[in-house]
């Protein structure tokens, strides 16, 4: 089987900036990257062999910037298996971010809410996921510098999940732990299909995110995932599913989600709390 070529040297070369941090922008979660200082974007379009964003809520830039001292890679829309693209092709923003010199990447989503602990609204730390898109972005020769069989087993990291609820108790953000199921999409999961997930232990359901995550633990990112609970789940409420209403609630928990994101690559950048921490 011949792996496609990316051509991710050529990409990284049409980008004008560096990175400390990665961040990959979820549905309704696109506003973060407007927040950044001295920014310069670049359309995808423009970019050689770029996969074409085409869902709602998903601006399709790249945009480069600071907070603070960090210099930060924001991918403004991610791309989805479901567009028809490979997971090769949707994991493209991982690779870029590393060519680009970032070594930590936070990924967002917009998920469903399968456990009755989370509400509209909730942002959740990913503690681990299930990947029942039955894809692998790794398939196929290996890339040069991937690790053929990368262990899993953190690839969430656990000092920055615990470094993002220490940031949420500071900013009085409501934040729990959850698992993140992820499948192929785009029509939304049936009753049936939520009752097995809940069984599975998946808290929450989105339709992305898996793929990003498995190529940054073959070249060795660390990576930190948050999910904005959009809605309940089929089946939870009764309620009928709208991805007008997940942009919706994105878009309520954008505050929420900025002043968190923030104070995380704060202190990333810094190397720690800093003073006046409580310490």
């Amino acid at each position: 089987m011949q792996k496609r070529s990316l051509n991710i040297p050529a990409m990284a070369d049409a980008l004008p900036g560096t990175a400390d941090i990665a961040i990959i922008l979820g549905s309704g979660l696109g506003p973060f990257a407007d927040t950044l200082a001295d920014a310069t974007s670049v359309k995808t379009n423009d970019l050689p062999g770029y996969p074409v964003s085409t869902v709602a809520g998903h601006a399709g830039k790249i945009v480069f910037g600071k907070l603070g001292q960090a210099r930060v890679m924001a991918f403004q829309g991610r791309i989805h298996m479901y567009e028809g693209y490979s997971p090769e092709q949707v994991s493209i923003p991982v690779r870029l971010a590393h060519a680009k010199g970032a070594r930590q990447l936070i990924v967002t989503n917009a998920c469903g809410g399968i456990s009755k602990r989370f509400r509209a609204g909730d942002l959740m730390v990913i503690e681990d996921h299930i990947n029942l898109q039955f894809r692998n972005p790794l398939r196929g020769p290996q890339v040069s510098g991937d690790s053929r069989w990368p262990d899993m087993c953190d690839c969430y990291s656990e000092e920055l999940k615990q470094l993002a609820e220490r940031a949420a108790r500071e900013q009085g953000i409501r934040v729990q732990r959850g698992t993140l199921a992820a499948v192929l999409g785009p029509t939304y999961e049936t009753p049936a299909e939520i009752q097995m997930l809940a069984r599975m232990g998946a808290d929450g359901v989105c339709m992305s995110t898996v793929p990003e995550v498995i190529t940054a633990a073959a070249i060795g990112m660390q990576v930190l995932g948050l999910s904005c609970v959009t809605n309940a789940a089929a089946g939870v409420t009764g309620e009928r599913l709208s991805h007008e209403e997940v942009q919706a609630v994105a878009a309520q928990a954008a505050a929420d989600f900025g002043k968190l994101v923030s104070r995380i690559m704060y202190v990333l950048q810094d190397g720690g709390w800093g003073m006046g921490d409580g310490r």
